[in-house]
């Protein structure tokens, strides 16, 4: 029966049916992050959905205490995981007004990628293809490459990852 009820709605199993019920009261009931139109953690804050694109089985805010303001968009790849805690910010406070907000390019973060928990994103931040970050990074500048492990602040490459994994 449970099985039947995920497969009916779309859900993840690994999820568990009280986050998806804690999801329906907070979204639903109480409007928090009601429009978001995938399940999102209680804790996590979503600005701007519409301005984020999403690849296959990509749920940003499913981690719990994550916040992401996509003002000037994000993108992110398919099979990307977001762990808790992770902050996506893509636009600044104007130096001179509090009260705007800069334009700018949208966060773009590959295919396969990991962001560790409360890990940030910073602006206009480009992330390739099997880009891990480390818990606590902040990314302040593009790693366009992808295939390997940053961390630190500001975020560092660490470690090279190979491109011929699925051979090894």
């Amino acid at each position: 029966m449970r099985k039947w009820i995920f497969n009916l709605f779309g859900w993840r199993h690994e999820m568990g049916f009280s986050f998806y019920l804690a999801d329906i009261f907070f979204r639903k009931i109480l409007r928090q992050n009601a429009s978001v139109s995938w399940p999102v953690h209680y804790t996590s804050t979503i600005h701007c959905p519409e301005k984020i694109k999403k690849g296959i089985n990509v749920f940003p805010g499913d981690s719990p205490g994550n916040y992401i303001e996509a003002n000037n968009g994000i993108i992110i790849g398919d099979f990307t995981n977001i762990g808790p805690g992770v902050g996506l910010l893509s636009s600044n406070h104007d130096f001179y007004n509090n009260n705007t907000l800069t334009k700018g390019n949208p966060i773009v973060i590959g295919n396969n990628c990991w962001l560790g928990m409360n890990s940030i994103i910073l602006p206009e931040v480009i992330l390739g293809p099997y880009t891990i970050v480390g818990a606590g990074a902040v990314v302040t500048k593009s790693f366009e490459d992808g295939y390997c492990v940053i961390a630190g602040n500001p975020a560092l490459i660490i470690k090279h990852l190979s491109r011929n994994h699925d051979a090894e």
